[in-house]
């Protein structure tokens, strides 16, 4: 059976360069965000930090805190079909336990790293960059609307992304390795 992989972490903390480096290895990549920028765009309005924290907070009161798990489950089971799967940007607790109630060969991954350093790493990046302030109130909303940090302190593994991107590349890989022969 193939594994799906849950990435988590705080913004700027790698959840993307992780996956990219995944899916370059056979992985499928499923987006959580990916629904928050289709609601967007079908309201029409501009992607923007300000916008997207009001459409995932919409999206949860309207649909509950399970939302983004409940309207990506349907991608998933058509892509563990043909390949291992990383999930990325998962962030509530509900959305965790949806998931780990609808199939059983889940493991999760935090990425973790020194704040500073995240937000260094989110004014410098090129697609939607985050200044401070804005990187601040994303972790404020995040953790206290949004029960990010009970995925995050739950995981079955953590990963430290204080160096270089090669440096992370490798704890990748020797994370991964740990994981497929068994001891995950």
């Amino acid at each position: 059976m193939n594994r799906i992989i849950v990435i988590l972490g705080m913004c700027g903390s790698g959840k993307s360069v992780f996956c990219d480096y995944v899916e370059q290895k056979g992985y499928q990549r499923i987006y959580f965000g990916d629904v928050t920028f289709d609601k967007l765009k079908e309201e029409g309005l501009e992607v923007n930090p300000e916008n997207e924290r009001m459409m995932r907070e919409k999206l949860r009161r309207d649909g509950g805190m399970g939302v983004y798990a409940m309207l990506n489950i349907p991608k998933i089971k058509e892509a563990i079909k043909t390949s291992d799967v990383v999930v990325e940007s998962l962030y509530s607790w509900d959305e965790l336990k949806i998931l780990q109630e609808e199939f059983s060969n889940i493991t999760t991954i935090a990425i973790v790293v020194d704040k500073d350093k995240r937000y260094q790493r989110l004014e410098k990046r090129e697609y939607r960059p985050l200044t401070h302030d804005e990187a601040a109130l994303r972790d404020l909303t995040e953790t206290e609307n949004i029960r990010k940090c009970e995925p995050i302190a739950n995981a079955d593994f953590y990963i430290l992304n204080n160096g270089t991107k090669n440096e992370f590349y490798e704890r990748i890989d020797e994370l991964l390795n740990e994981i497929y022969k068994g001891n995950g």
